[in-house]
């Protein structure tokens, strides 16, 4: 039996395989399309994505791990464009919301977060809750090229969605009592995600520090 999730059961990956049975996958596809794309932050998007993997090894859930990757990928890019083009339709106006999750808050701290990065924000943004959200609106708001756009963020939904659900499917695998501890696995594979962030911090660090001491 899997340990009870935090937060509301329709976070938790358990419950939903339990309610939706075989549909399971396509709500889990549906909701990365919307936290990828369409503002709100909270959906339990890596979580949803290792626990296809893991379902999909254990065989609770009946797809092909290779089809699951790719739509799920195309899913997490699709919801991207429809930031994009929201941020680049709407522009300034969203940023003077003052909404629970669509607040100047979240969107300054995605900013910097853009302006600190670049253009790999796009990649390093889709391990980082709620800049996963908010970053591609943000690229639109900025009128970032499109072609530009379209090609880190095709980077950035395959990294996330294909790596996570398959580090769910081959840790499903190599431990079948995984299953019974699935919010643990979780909690370790988002932190493990954010490894590439701290790699890119750390070294932006050691180019200031030597930019300052030459």
């Amino acid at each position: 039996m899997m340990m009870p999730t935090l937060g509301p059961d329709w976070m938790d990956p358990a419950w939903l395989l339990d309610r939706f049975g075989s549909q399971f996958f396509w709500v889990s596809t549906l909701i990365v399309f919307v936290e990828c794309g369409l503002l709100f932050p909270i959906l339990p998007g890596d979580s949803l994505l290792f626990a296809v993997g893991l379902f999909i090894a254990n065989g609770a859930l009946k797809f092909n791990i290779v089809t699951a990757c790719v739509i799920l990928t195309i899913a997490a890019f699709a919801g991207n464009v429809v930031g994009y083009e929201i941020g680049r339709a709407i522009g300034q106006p969203l940023y003077e919301r003052q909404g629970r999750f669509v607040n100047k808050a979240n969107f300054d701290k995605t900013h910097d977060f853009f302006e600190k990065y670049g253009a790999k924000a796009l990649v390093l943004g889709r391990f980082v809750p709620i800049v996963r959200t908010f970053i591609t609106v943000v690229a639109g708001v900025g009128k970032m090229d499109r072609r530009h756009f379209f090609v880190w963020s095709a980077v950035g939904a395959a990294l996330w969605a294909t790596g996570v659900t398959l580090a769910g499917y081959w840790l499903g695998q190599a431990f079948p009592a995984l299953q019974d501890h699935l919010e643990a696995a979780i909690l370790l594979i988002v932190a493990v995600s954010v490894i590439p962030m701290v790699l890119e911090y750390l070294k932006h660090r050691r180019e200031a520090k030597a930019g300052l001491n030459a």
